[in-house]
């Protein structure tokens, strides 16, 4: 139990460090949005956290690889649906992405199919981490970003992503099989 509260903690402080260099690449060197820079940003922050949960596993190239693909169909889907939809779409697409980082890591830990427990676990965290996103989706407004406390940013990214890190890795097979980033 506790291996899992701190592997929680170390993957959300882990996200929000790579969180908050995507904000200061976008406010930095990025001048206008794109749908190409939205579709490698949702990539790369995916990457590193399905290479997270590889890690703890021992399948870092399977974790590395799937979230890639996670965030790869999150970054898509919200660039289909957000002119039919509007812009909070965001939040149902990372809803979702939370369900499927729970499948990812209950396969990670060696689970064959997707069982009702891992589908709780993914409802946790899609919950509480939209709740807590939404809670900090302030960040960006006023857009300024030459303004930007970047220390506000990593605080608030580590909130949004601990609940959906306690909800996949506290009580759940990935926690009880897999590896703690420092074993």
């Amino acid at each position: 139990m506790i291996a899992g509260i701190s592997d929680a903690v170390v993957g959300a402080l882990v996200m929000a460090s790579v969180s908050t260099l995507g904000d200061f690449i976008w406010a930095t060197w990025i001048p206008r949005h794109r749908w190409y820079f939205g579709l490698a940003h949702g990539t790369l922050l995916f990457l590193a956290l399905g290479l997270y949960l590889g890690m703890r596993a021992g399948r870092v190239q399977q974790g590395a690889l799937g979230g890639a693909a996670i965030g790869f169909l999150a970054a898509g889907s919200f660039y289909v649906l957000a002119p039919i939809a509007g812009y909070s779409v965001m939040f149902v697409v990372y809803f979702a992405v939370w369900i499927a980082l729970a499948l990812l890591a209950s396969h990670l830990a060696g689970s064959r199919i997707a069982n009702p427990h891992t589908l709780v676990h993914g409802l946790l965290a899609a919950i509480g981490s939209a709740v807590a996103f939404y809670a900090v989706s302030g960040i960006w407004f006023p857009f300024r970003p030459r303004g930007w406390d970047y220390a506000v940013h990593f605080g608030s990214w580590t909130l949004a992503y601990l609940p959906g890190f306690l909800a996949l890795l506290v009580g759940t097979e990935s926690a009880k099989r897999g590896r703690t980033p420092f074993s």
